[in-house]
């Protein structure tokens, strides 16, 4: 599929929609496995099923891997041109659209190319 800022975005909002409803489907798994059958559901059955982790821990190893300090700091580390968006080594934002980069680009090269009016 294409990498379009739609996709992204949607592909984005499933990975939270998921993390959101973790605990849920998981509540539903078990309730459907005692349904059917025996009774006994052993936890480790549906650990072999579905991979169990603790929204607690992940909120944990969220707030480790990115401090606000670090963050800030690499911010405030990168120039950035405002209007080109280039930072000061000509390379553009991770974020931003190949076609947004070669627009940009077609941009600067026409301005460059322009001849000055003599006074």
């Amino acid at each position: 599929m294409a990498k379009s800022l739609r996709s992204k975005r949607k592909r984005k909002m499933r990975a939270e929609k998921r993390k959101k409803n973790a605990p849920k489907e998981l509540a539903r798994l078990k309730s459907i496995l005692t349904q059917q059958g025996s009774g006994d559901v052993l936890m480790t059955d549906v650990k072999e099923i579905v991979t169990v982790v603790a929204p607690e821990k992940l909120n944990e190893k969220m707030e480790m891997e990115t401090p606000q300090d670090t963050v800030d700091k690499m911010d405030m580390d990168n120039k950035r041109n405002k209007k080109s968006l280039l930072d000061q080594h000509g390379q553009y934002p991770g974020w931003m659209n190949p076609r947004q980069r070669k627009k940009l680009k077609a941009q600067r090269k026409k301005r460059k190319n322009k001849p000055k009016s003599p006074k």
